[in-house]
């Protein structure tokens, strides 16, 4: 039967077959797409509790391999079969010691081998580097001074969900409160192992509660935007499946040491997750309920939206994923290991909101939104401009006045930006680190004032034999250093190995305070006197190498990455004009949040300084996520400009925008905000830095800034490209 047979009848219900059998093709791919989503998120979700078991927080991961500190510490291990990691247990009587203090002592530290862990079937003693055998008395007789050394490499092991450096700290506490403190003495468990072992305690269980907080602002902030109770459900869950695939690419990694994971990275790592999942999906789904407006067909209003978000999207991503990866250039190895953790992080997020989410979306239809349902009106957003909304009335005004507007808001940032060069990042000691009072830190001002500040923490030498005398002779002579011997042990006589011997020497100030850093320069300008073979390794020295390598770092990657942005910008815009503005706005917009921060670290926190890397950590969120908002805009405004000229889509695009930007930038403020409950110095700054950053962004530099001064350009902004000269102006125009 030829076509001309069919009846219009049968034609009609041909049509209808064929349109049912594309409906039920077109539901099948959404439900296969849903069920392998949630496939990976079964496999991936248990794995994005268990990234703790494979986090590496001991020194060596943070040590920059060139450093002469890690050339030392490489040496130094030859002398000793076990790289030992201490607690100094500190007793103190501050009336003075009494006779029966000492048998108390000795009582206690017999016990030690043998104290059991909380995690069952575990004690400290096969974890111990040597049982320690001895209690030093201080000269004042007010306290005693026990070394505990751990071996190193099973400190980093893992029991249960714990670890052996954590559990013995636990253990010594417990062991001091039931024999030295009814004997009237106070104890406190300090040293390298009891500050890493209270760096445990402040990130503990804090991987759940950071994510646990994120989601609900997050929730709350779409529940705000979206006054529907089931599009906040859908972006979370794109967020939370997001972070599982990573987790799923990462936990491998991380367990077979292809990838360096530490409790800083992975909090760092959910926050990036659920802050750009989630703007991701706020752009998407704006796009799509805009082409509701349009379409009656819902499969016809997600294709036009996700054709239309997916090239702002892409371009995001790839910019934060490159800047990310710019810190493999690091030489410090936290840093280094947050690059591609971060990176995969983002690519979970990026595939989920371009996936998962659209399938969503598809299967419920518009009843998605409700109770606000959008209806085929042709409603469009542009319509606004300069009339109503608040985002129409900015536009207005940008388009009113553009050389105002920008001049004065350049004014501003750069009055802000004045105060960037006081921020005091130099540095911070230990007892500084934390936010709350934690027993190490306490501890370590006992010891202070009992012994010498840097008793513990010796300086070590490595150097040849034939030097060795002369070496601890300019040793001696340097200002700042208590006392020094050759060897390990003092009147011992000193190991010799493959030519080397150690030199040991204590300082006068804290080992980890700024003015132990500047002994330790003297003494290395001293021994190159000596010979250039002669090197000064030790705890005090690599937190100066820790700096010194922040520091280049800072003058490596910065510039990498804005390479990086800009070539993204340029490939994404077709035009060299408006990624330099764009670069040069968000520069001045992280110098402005600089500033600002600056300000209140230094006169409302009263911080006492700012960690080494909080400048390249801050540069690396602001500038690599800070531009997506201006991607978000001139995505649009590009669009926009193709059908009615530059200066009319410069306008319409930001009345467009305004509110799902916006939204996007309060998302991810409250989300790095999120890292406040961690009680670490470093992580509230950044919490800080970013999230005002962010809002910054959001509302001053893409909502005026960039929109003004582009309005002000006009045309030339897409140069080289011809797109400006396409449409022809509007009367009064001259673009």
């Amino acid at each position: 039967m030829s076509r001309h047979d069919i009846t219009p009848e049968q034609e009609v219900a041909e049509r209808s077959t064929s349109r049912g059998r594309t409906r039920v093709i077109r539901l099948l791919v959404v439900v296969a797409v849903l069920l392998v989503w949630f496939g990976l998120a079964g496999v991936g979700g248990p794995l994005v509790g268990r990234l703790s078991e494979v986090q590496k927080n001991d020194n060596a991961s943070f040590l920059p391999k060139s450093a002469e500190s890690t050339e030392v510490g490489r040496l130094a291990a030859k002398f000793s079969s076990t790289d030992a990691l201490p607690y100094f247990v500190v007793i103190e009587r501050a009336t003075g010691l009494r006779p029966s203090d000492s048998g108390a002592a000795k009582d206690f530290i017999a016990g030690i081998p043998s104290l059991p862990f909380e995690v069952k079937g575990y004690s400290l003693g096969p974890y111990l580097a040597q049982p320690p055998t001895t209690a030093v008395p201080s000269q004042d007789g007010k306290a005693l001074l026990v070394p505990v050394l751990l071996d190193g490499k099973k400190a980093a092991q893992t029991i249960g969900t714990s670890s052996p450096l954590f559990e013995g700290a636990k253990a010594l506490r417990a062991s001091a409160a039931k024999t030295l403190t009814p004997q009237g003495l106070v104890v406190y468990i300090t040293g390298p192992g009891g500050v890493l072992a209270d760096f445990v305690t402040a990130f503990g269980g804090t991987d759940g509660i950071l994510l646990f907080v994120a989601l609900g602002v997050v929730f709350l902030i779409l529940l705000v935007v979206y006054r529907s109770p089931i599009l906040p459900v859908t972006v979370l869950m794109t967020a939370i499946f997001g972070l599982a695939v990573a987790a799923m690419v990462i936990y491998p990694l991380a367990k077979n040491g292809t990838l360096g994971l530490n409790g800083q990275s992975q909090g760092i790592l959910s926050i990036l997750v659920v802050g750009a999942s989630t703007d991701y999906s706020l752009l998407l789904v704006s796009r799509y309920r805009e082409e509701l407006h349009d379409h009656p067909s819902k499969w016809v209003a997600m294709v036009v939206a996700w054709r239309a978000a997916v090239e702002p999207i892409a371009a995001s991503a790839a910019t934060v994923i490159l800047g990310l990866l710019c810190l493999l250039l690091s030489q410090l190895g936290n840093t280094r290991g947050l690059g591609p953790i971060g990176a995969l992080g983002i690519t979970g997020a990026l595939v989920a909101s371009l996936t998962f989410l659209p399938a969503v979306l598809l299967l419920f239809g518009r009843r998605i939104f409700w109770p606000i349902i959008p209806r085929v009106d042709h409603v469009h957003a542009e319509d606004s401009v300069g009339r109503r909304g608040i985002w129409g009335h900015v536009a207005g005004v940008v388009g009113r006045h553009p050389r105002r507007t920008w001049v004065l808001t350049l004014a501003a940032l750069l009055t802000c930006a004045a105060f960037a060069p006081t921020l005091k990042a130099e540095g911070i000691t230990q007892s500084q680190l934390f936010l709350n009072k934690v027993e190490s830190v306490t501890g370590q001002e006992v010891l202070a004032r009992h012994f010498p500040a840097g008793s513990g923490s010796p300086v070590q030498i490595i150097a040849p034999r034939a030097k060795a005398d002369q070496a601890l002779s300019e040793v001696r002579s340097v200002d700042g250093v208590a006392s020094a011997f050759l060897g390990l042990t003092p009147r011992v006589p000193a190991k010799v190995v493959d030519g080397n011997v150690v030199v040991q020497a204590t300082l006068t100030a804290a080992a980890d305070s700024p003015a132990a850093e500047v002994v330790v320069e003297r003494l290395r300008g001293d021994l190159d006197r000596v010979g250039p073979d002669v090197l000064v390794g030790g705890s005090t020295a690599i937190n100066l190498d820790v700096r010194h390598a922040s520091q280049r770092d800072l003058r490596v990657i910065i510039p990498a990455i804005l390479a990086v942005v800009f070539v993204v910008l340029m490939l994404l815009l077709r035009s060299f004009v408006a990624p330099v503005i764009l670069v040069v706005a968000n520069v001045i917009s992280f110098a402005a949040t600089v500033g600002v921060a600056a300000v209140v670290f230094n006169h409302v926190f009263r911080f006492p300084g700012s960690d080494p890397s909080t400048p390249l950590y801050a540069f690396v969120f602001l500038v690599a996520l800070g531009i997506d908002y201006s991607i978000f805009l001139m995505t649009r405004v590009r669009e926009e400009a193709a059908e009615r000229g530059t200066r009319p889509g410069i306008l319409v695009g930001l009345a467009v925008t305004g509110g799902v930007i916006t939204s996007a930038g309060a998302v991810l403020a409250s989300t790095f905000s999120a890292l406040s409950v961690i009680p670490i110095v470093f992580l509230v700054q950044i919490a800080f830095i970013v999230a005002f950053g962010v809002l910054l962004d959001t509302l001053v530099v893409r909502s005026l800034l960039v929109p003004a001064f582009a309005h002000d350009v006009g045309g030339h902004i897409w140069w080289p490209s011809k797109l400006g000269r396409q449409i022809p102006p509007l009367a009064g125009d001259p673009a």
